[in-house]
């Protein structure tokens, strides 16, 4: 069936079959007999030097502990197109990082005073993605298609940690065997 749906679109369509699949918009795919492995390294890798961090430092967790930031931010106005390219790389990079989902979307809700203190949150980010890059999603052929979730509890659930509002953020993943096939963070 596959052999026939290539034929029909090389009659249509000029083509050429490149085989399996191994980098595509920043993704690289390894593909194995036990499953697939999708990674960024080489996007994170790009994205550390094209923002001078890949000699800088190392963190063992994307955001530190009680991090806060507020509407109005500390320090010093900083570059707006700097700091949004740093935030729209770091949102590309959560494609395979779900563990900086929660940084990354801390440093996205304000966009419009940027303050010194939001850019060395978002620099510690980067610190993390450096040591992280290799990082990635393994999608396992296990013929197990068990639904599972899991969500915060109330031990590290951030209630109204919002200092604006005094909303709460939230998140939740859910596997499907061992693979996790959707992540949110609100």
């Amino acid at each position: 069936m596959i052999q026939g749906f290539k034929q029909s679109m090389v009659k249509e369509f000029e083509m050429i079959d490149l085989g399996l699949l191994a980098y595509f918009l920043g993704l690289e795919v390894k593909q194995c007999s036990d499953g697939i492995f999708i990674s960024q390294a080489k996007y994170a890798t790009k994205v550390l030097k094209k923002f001078t961090m890949e000699d800088n430092c190392l963190t063992n967790n994307p955001v530190e502990y009680g991090t806060k930031l507020t509407k109005e931010g500390e320090g010093d106005l900083v570059n707006p197109i700097y700091y949004k390219s740093i935030v729209g790389c770091l949102r590309y990079l959560t494609c395979t990082g779900p563990n900086i989902f929660f940084g990354v979307d801390l440093i996205s809700r304000y966009m419009e005073k940027l303050r010194s203190s939001y850019l060395k949150t978002t620099k510690r980010i980067l610190c993390f993605v450096k040591g992280a890059a290799s990082y990635g999603l393994f999608n396992s052929s296990s013929q197990n298609l068990e639904i599972r979730g899991h969500s915060d509890s109330d031990i590290d659930s951030d209630w109204v940690g919002n200092l604006e509002d005094r909303k709460s953020t939230t998140r939740f993943v859910l596997f499907m065997g061992e693979i996790p096939f959707t992540w949110t963070l609100k």
